[in-house]
């Protein structure tokens, strides 16, 4: 799928309305192979986007789990060291 998808659940402080806004619309423009629709095509595109969104926050809303909530720093730079490791061996 998409790197620039992030897992949303399970994060302190909670997900926020803008981060499943973008992770919809990655999903959207990988889905569609377009990061900018033609113009006969927005509506469609932004109707899909909200679609996604509304589901992402259901799902989100809808999960449980027992395992404390990460840490976003501590995620990022996890993150940032797995990309270091990847990009030096190139």
């Amino acid at each position: 799928m998409c790197r620039n998808i992030r897992p949303l659940f399970n994060f302190e402080p909670p997900t926020t309305e803008e981060e499943i806004r973008a992770a919809a619309l990655q999903y959207v423009r990988k889905v569609s192979g377009s990061t900018r629709p033609a113009q006969a095509n927005h509506a469609a595109f932004e109707v899909a986007v909200d679609e996604i969104a509304r589901a992402t926050r259901r799902l989100l809303s809808g999960l449980s789990t027992a395992a404390p909530p990460k840490n976003r720093e501590h995620e990022r730079e996890k993150a940032k060291a797995r990309a270091a490791k990847r990009y030096a061996r190139a």
